[in-house]
């Protein structure tokens, strides 16, 4: 068996961020062999993950970033099985370098996203060589992309809540970008206006509101009306630009926004939380 020096084992983890002992180990498999000390590794890895594919990753960390220039932004979900993991250093270091090469390629969705190669290794390859490092399953579970004029990021402290906002203009303090990302955080809107609520969602509350008038013993004559007002309340609560502004509730979102510019508007949101 080759002597393995502890400069080779140093290099080996600075590479795979695997522990000091299983760095020792996949050098003496490999007799020494680098690159196939790197492939035990990642076969470890995958050895781990297959094990616990059936354990459920409901923890984790939601991240958020946009570019320089602040034409798109990325969000990502990173999922491990326990909050434990989620505030381990290697594994939100994994998340960021994950984030941060979301920024730079702009891939067009998750596949694309996970089918990358970061240190010469597919995003998707890389998180299962995570798994033999950490012990846990892990999962890439989410990416979505906004690109706009402007785009404002915002990550909730805990990094359990993130959000991105597009917007139609930009130029504007920072604090009103926040502050509609805030919004968006706080109050998880379904759209951005009542024209963008789904059609199926609009049946349903109407349909909702009418059988909460029956119930209260209102004429049948009534109902759609009654359901229109509720409704209306629906899209007041629910829809961004009608909320009302949780910092100033005498004015709308659409109304804050136009106080910089009328023609400053959102064109895009993304909301993800985990368990909160």
């Amino acid at each position: 068996m080759p002597t393995i020096s502890s400069a080779e084992v140093a290099k080996l983890r600075r590479v795979t961020l695997a522990g000091m002992m299983d760095c020792k180990k996949a050098l003496e498999e490999s007799n020494g062999d680098f690159e196939k000390a790197i492939e035990i590794i990642r076969k470890k890895g995958q050895a781990v993950a297959n094990k616990r594919a059936d354990r459920e990753a409901s923890e984790g960390v939601v991240l958020a970033k946009v570019t320089p220039n602040a034409k798109m932004g990325a969000l990502i979900v990173l999922n491990s099985e326990t909050d434990f993991v989620a505030k381990n250093a290697e594994f939100n270091s994994l998340a960021n370098k994950i984030l941060d090469f979301a920024v730079s390629n702009n891939p067009a969705n998750l596949e694309e996203l996970k089918s990358l190669k970061l240190d010469n290794t597919k995003i998707a390859d890389k998180v299962v060589e995570y798994v033999g490092i950490i012990g846990e399953k892990l999962e890439l579970a989410y990416y979505e992309k906004v690109e706009a004029a402007h785009v404002q990021a915002y990550v909730h402290p805990g990094n359990r809540l993130a959000v991105l906002v597009g917007f139609s203009k930009a130029g504007f303090p920072a604090q009103v970008y926040k502050d509609v990302a805030m919004q968006v955080a706080a109050m998880n809107p379904v759209s951005i206006d009542k024209n963008d609520v789904p059609e199926k969602t609009i049946a349903q509350e109407l349909e909702i509101g009418k059988e909460q008038a029956r119930r209260d013993g209102k004429p049948e004559e009534m109902l759609d009306k009654i359901a229109q007002g509720k409704l209306t309340k629906f899209y007041k609560e629910s829809t961004l630009l009608n909320q009302e502004f949780v910092k100033d509730n005498k004015m709308t979102i659409r109304q804050y926004l136009q106080v910089s510019d009328k023609d400053l508007t959102v064109t895009a949101f993304k909301r993800y939380t985990l368990n909160l």
